[in-house]
């Protein structure tokens, strides 16, 4: 949706086809960090009306601590995945996006698209298809060796927020994601290594959050959805271009894929508009390195109990040591602040 409307204000033509009909789900954290609400609002797609619930910044719980931080600059939303969708699909038509719902692509010969019977010619071809991406295949993309493979597993609860953050709850070998989506509603989504793990397992290592949600209805059923650290050679071949998940991908861990999208979508319409995609390339891989770099910190908390532990406690000692990751993990910390908040990490992980 968003690599549509990014093309249309360019100028362009666009069909959207899709073998599904919106609003379309997908298991997620939902939450709207603060960047990815600046990426969006750089698509002309603002949410100042969503049915989104605003949260101030995250909190780490874990080895016996907690640590808080807010975000730099204006709070995050949570927001179910389904709203989001619809509201994007909105924003799509009044763009002029052509839109063809229950119309699954078969297959692309040379300039053309295999859709619903029908055969549809473009000059770009633009494949947004999700992990598990067909057109990245047709197009010859391979991709190099996942980094690490998790799964993850998600139930909305009727249930009042009881923080202003979003929570991140560390156990052996997963970890819980409380976000808050609604006065009423809370969405918790369980990651971890073992595709067997579901939530109602997973909330025996955390007592206290289960019993915040004790005789709390389920809003929806479960979902689940496969999430890693994976990176391709090239996002483009000819004139058939990645986008999103399809194009590579950033463990869920980090909350950033979503604002990952969007900045490829915009990255990837200024290069439409200037007739190559290799600058769209190089944008691409500019925009993973940071997620990359968080998730791959994140993952070494979640491998080893030692290191976790550490860092949590450090956090907990030192609460400026947060707010220095968090600042890095939306963008608001250059290169230079980022090394130096390294080594204050380092030194309170030494002395606690």
């Amino acid at each position: 949706m968003a690599a549509a409307i990014a093309a249309r204000r360019k100028g362009f033509r666009v069909a959207l086809a899709d073998g599904l009909r919106p609003p379309i789900d997908k298991a997620c954290g939902e939450g709207l960090m603060p960047d990815g609400i600046a990426a969006l609002r750089n698509l002309g797609v603002g949410l100042e009306a969503a049915d989104a619930h605003a949260f101030r910044g995250i909190r780490f719980v874990g080895a016996g601590v907690s640590a808080e931080a807010g975000f730099p600059a204006g709070p995050a939303l949570g927001m179910r995945r389904t709203a989001l969708h619809a509201m994007l699909v909105e924003e799509a038509a009044a763009a002029g996006v052509r839109l063809l719902w229950g119309a699954p692509v078969s297959g692309i010969c040379g300039e053309s698209v295999r859709s619903a019977g029908q055969t549809i010619s473009a000059r770009w071809i633009i494949g947004a298809d999700g992990f598990s991406s067909r057109v990245r295949r047709w197009a010859g993309c391979d991709a190099r060796p996942l980094e690490s493979r998790r799964y993850g597993f998600r139930i909305h609860y009727r249930a009042a927020p009881w923080t202003g953050c979003m929570e991140l709850h560390w156990g052996a070998g997963c970890q819980i994601y409380a976000t808050p989506i609604g006065p009423q509603e809370v969405c918790l989504a369980v990651l971890s290594r073992n595709p067997h793990l579901r939530l109602a397992s997973a909330l025996a290592q955390f007592p206290r959050l289960a019993a915040r949600l004790a005789g709390a209805p389920h809003a929806t059923v479960e979902r689940g959805a496969v999430t890693a650290n994976r990176s391709l050679r090239r996002v483009y071949r000819g004139r058939i271009a990645l986008v999103g998940d399809a194009s590579g991908s950033v463990d869920a861990i980090t909350g950033e894929g979503l604002c990952l999208a969007f900045q490829q979508a915009a990255a990837l319409a200024d290069s439409l508009a200037g007739g190559s995609l290799q600058p769209y390339q190089a944008a691409h891989r500019r925009l993973a390195r940071r997620p990359l770099l968080m998730s791959k910190l994140l993952l070494a908390m979640d491998r080893r109990t030692w290191l976790r532990e550490r860092v949590l406690r450090a956090m907990a000692s030192d609460p400026g040591i947060f707010r220095g990751m968090l600042s890095m993990h939306v963008g608001g910390l250059q290169p230079l602040g980022f090394a130096a908040n390294g080594c204050a990490l380092a030194w309170q992980m030494w002395n606690v």
